[in-house]
């Protein structure tokens, strides 16, 4: 039983459909597979190329793969003459409804209120008075939008980025703009605001908590800590060292897009050409209260190295602050089934798996502190499909690979 549907659980949908010996079940809140809609921005593409579509790094022959959507879109040749490896946003999210259309494993619209263990089975209730049995679980519920502290309970009409497209005519009628955040998705909304600055007046501020505005770190070298060998190396550090160099990679796989870094400062020249814009952009600024009256926000930030708090008045608010797992409700029941670390979190093990008996419980996604920047990759989402359901089988169906590095990790 597979609970939620983002990539990596449809990844695993389309993978185990042609296996005879498994019969699975993926469970889906949503009436259609939907992600990051709010950020369908023209132009905005995948950080990673076409291979790490659902299927292909597992199995390269899979009728499932992103090459066979484009041929059956009739846009093959169009993507071969492009010659760009790295899909569109809104392209990657229409590729997976259709692989969701092809399966019959799937059920949207299907809400998991609560989750037992009985007879050795795990036995799963929806909202709508459903119950299904099943040996395993797959937890593919994602991370929602984190809100930060300082605006837990803020009023207003502020957005956090996953909202931001269905509210941009209404955010750009305000007279000021205030966006927090560092990585793509504030870039990306950053340059979307800043092209349109002159014909909406506003002002546009972008402030972060960041040093700099870092550059997402993508040598080829670098790109093989998206390994096996990485993984094994990593699950075996010291638990506090792994949430230590948890905070530090951050830039690994959290930073911006070099060419839009680059975008942003021509377009800032090209618009300072007639003039100052009125934009503010602002680093080592850690975003520290926030209150809302009368229509404005006062943001209270502290410049970290500096050590000086200052604030910034806006009508408009734009959180571009990720996002953060939280363990669902509906396990509370079969919270003494699972494994946790010191810090409170599920404690990964090599296989994916959080349960006591390492086998029966796994987990999509939302183990960075336990197999570090390969768990939110969506090239390594097929390779762990592809080790889960080796775990499943108990043999493996598809080649799990073991070493891929030419780089050592450990000594």
């Amino acid at each position: 039983m597979g609970i939620g549907l983002g990539p990596f659980n449809l990844g695993l949908a389309c993978l185990t459909e042609p296996i005879a010996e498994l019969d699975g079940l993926f469970l889906e809140s949503k009436p259609d597979f939907e992600w990051h809609a709010g950020m369908f921005l023209d132009g905005a593409h995948l950080q990673t190329p076409f291979m790490s579509d659902l299927v292909t790094l597992a199995d390269p022959t899979s009728p499932y793969s992103f090459l066979n959507y484009l041929k059956e879109k009739g846009r093959l040749y169009s993507f071969y003459i492009r010659e760009n490896f790295y899909p569109l946003r809104v392209e990657y999210d229409d590729y997976c409804r259709w692989a969701a259309n092809k399966l019959s494993s799937i059920r949207f619209s299907t809400t998991v209120t609560e989750v037992t263990y009985e007879d050795e089975l795990y036995v799963v209730r929806t909202e709508g008075g459903d119950v299904f049995r099943a040996r395993r679980l797959v937890l593919g519920t994602g991370t929602p939008p984190y809100i930060p502290d300082a605006c837990q309970g803020l009023g207003g009409d502020f957005l956090h980025n996953s909202r931001y497209l269905q509210h941009k005519a209404e955010l750009q009628r305000k007279e000021s703009i205030t966006l927090v955040g560092s990585g793509q998705s504030a870039a990306e909304i950053y340059y979307d605001l800043l092209s349109e600055i002159d014909v909406h007046g506003y002002q546009l501020n972008w402030v972060t908590r960041s040093p700099r505005f870092f550059p997402l770190e993508y040598t080829k070298l670098t790109l093989e800590m998206t390994s096996p060998e990485y993984i094994d190396y990593f699950r075996e550090l010291p638990e506090a060292t792994r949430y230590r160099l948890t905070a530090q990679q951050k830039g690994l796989f959290k930073g911006i897009d070099g060419d839009l870094i680059n975008e942003i400062f021509d377009l800032l020249y090209q618009k300072n050409l007639g003039g100052p814009v009125p934009t503010r952009l602002l680093t080592n600024s850690a975003l520290t209260s926030a209150r809302y009256e009368n229509g404005t926000y006062t943001l209270g930030f502290r410049q970290e190295e500096q050590e000086k708090d200052f604030e910034i008045n806006s009508q408009g608010l734009v959180l571009a602050t990720g996002y953060r797992y939280v363990e669902p409700e509906f396990l509370k029941p079969v919270r003494d089934r699972l494994v946790y670390d010191s810090q409170g979190s599920f404690d990964v093990a090599r296989n994916y798996a959080i349960d006591v008996t390492g086998r029966g419980v796994f987990l999509q996604n939302a183990g960075v502190h336990t197999h570090s920047i390969t768990s939110p990759d969506l090239g390594m989402g097929a390779y762990r499909n592809a080790y889960i359901i080796r775990e499943l089988l108990g043999s493996e169906y598809y080649p799990v690979e073991k070493t891929i590095a030419f780089q050592e990790f450990a000594v």
